[in-house]
């Protein structure tokens, strides 16, 4: 197989999981990723359910004490070690000590049969180039490397590194080399996707290179979005997967904008190859605020939410805290019918879009796939003809995937009745 083959193998479907963003943000420990990788292994890894990835900030010494007050602490102290490589905050992951790393924490997710991952920042940590640390296997050190004016708006951690420095390819070789002896089997890369400086697209090129490297098939994950489309090849060159969208979060503004979104990428899924959507805002989320809060979407709109990201096929990461979560939230993202949804084909079409409505098909070992999308504030009626669906022949009726009641076709048209901002998807 040749390179892209070989990372597209990592993710042939779209890769589900969990991340502890939505809820802990940049709080997460160590009891808190253990507690909700024992409920995927129980609850949800026989659905297909397997990543657990540690978000942002797990380097940060002090960052989960001032949350509420600074989501990024400015020159915060961090875990690192001699060749500027970050690694997790003591405090918060005590297995690491004696520069173990997470591969306690990711021997302990691979125990339970699931998969690990890790969130870093784009770039070179500010205090390895401000302390002059060596970059592993070259006689430069991280100043040499490090542009002083590329830094994340958002985000004060990192350094962009200079792509026409050999070196820098070294520091990206020397932290991929590290996480795949810990065990890491999954990267999100945060300030990147959208290339927001003038470096990052070389960035991709680097990370991705020494990921092809480590010897182990880790899938890479490139954030924030939006994804630009006239990059599209060099996601599909370099990425398991991509975000087509800034944060996403339980509004239904969000949700209705993401059909606009799925409609530019549709062309663009294929095996190893994944325009995403965003995490599933469901359950508890933001701890990290002064008071949780349960999802803010409506039953509809939580069906709308699975539908179309099952159908568009977009890896599925659950951002909530999994604990406790209650039966019907539970029921909904179990739903072996809708999840069976993402081992689709490609093809994934949007037929029909408008203000009150949307429509998207799929078509797998002879059947076909319709989901209809009521985007109005008011019950409607959606239809679609069955020719338009490329449906051949007369076919007198089909079943409802969310519920399992058959649907009656009358004429040569699907039409459902559905309650605002829900979501029929008929199996025909």
């Amino acid at each position: 197989m040749n390179r892209v083959d070989i990372k597209n193998a990592r993710a042939l479907t779209p890769p589900m999981g969990w991340n502890s963003y939505d809820y802990y943000n940049t709080s997460a420990d160590e009891d808190d990723i253990k507690a909700n990788a024992d409920y995927m292994a129980k609850n949800l890894k026989k659905y297909g359910w397997e990543y657990v990835v540690v978000d942002i900030e797990w380097y940060s010494k002090h960052g989960h004490r001032t949350n509420d007050e600074y989501q990024y602490i400015p020159f915060e102290a961090v875990e690192i070690d001699g060749y500027g490589r970050l690694l997790p905050a003591l405090e918060r992951f005590p297995s690491s000590k004696g520069g173990k790393g997470f591969k306690p924490l990711a021997d302990y997710i691979h125990s339970l049969g699931l998969k690990f991952g890790i969130h870093i920042m784009r770039g070179i940590p500010r205090i390895a180039a401000h302390n002059h640390l060596p970059v592993l296997g070259t006689d430069t050190t991280a100043d040499k490397i490090a542009i002083a004016n590329n830094i994340c708006y958002w985000n004060p951690d990192m350094y962009g590194v200079n792509p026409a420095k050999p070196a820098s390819q070294a520091y990206y070789d020397s932290i991929i080399r590290q996480y795949a002896d810990w065990g890491v089997d999954f990267i999100k890369c945060d300030d990147i996707c959208r290339m927001d400086m003038p470096t990052a697209e070389e960035e991709i090129k680097m990370l991705a290179r020494a990921i092809d490297k480590c010897g182990r098939p880790i899938v890479l994950s490139l954030s924030p979005g939006a994804a630009l489309i006239e990059k599209a090849w060099l996601y599909s060159q370099t990425a398991n997967m991509w975000r087509i969208t800034d944060d996403f979060w339980d509004n239904w503004k969000l949700l209705k904008a993401m059909f606009e979104r799925c409609e530019v990428w549709e062309k663009q899924s294929a095996p190893g190859c994944w325009p995403d959507c965003d995490m599933l805002t469901i359950g508890k989320l933001g701890k990290w605020h002064k008071k949780e809060w349960t999802c803010n979407f409506t039953d509809p709109e939580l069906k709308t939410m699975l539908s179309l990201w099952c159908i568009f096929r977009s890896p599925l990461m659950l951002g909530c805290k999994l604990p406790g979560l209650d039966k019907k939230t539970l029921k909904l993202i179990t739903n072996e019918k809708i999840l069976g949804l993402l081992k689709f084909p490609e093809g994934a079409r949007q037929l029909a879009r408008d203000d009150e409505k949307a429509i998207w098909v799929n078509k797998n070992n002879g059947k076909t796939v319709i989901a209809l999308f009521n985007l109005a504030d008011k019950t409607n009626k959606v239809s679609v003809g069955l020719k338009d669906a490329g449906v051949e022949g007369k076919v007198a009726e089909g079943t409802e995937l969310w519920t399992g009641e058959t649907v009656k076709i009358a004429g040569k048209a699907l039409s459902v009745e559905i309650e605002p901002h829900g979501a029929a998807v008929v199996e025909l």
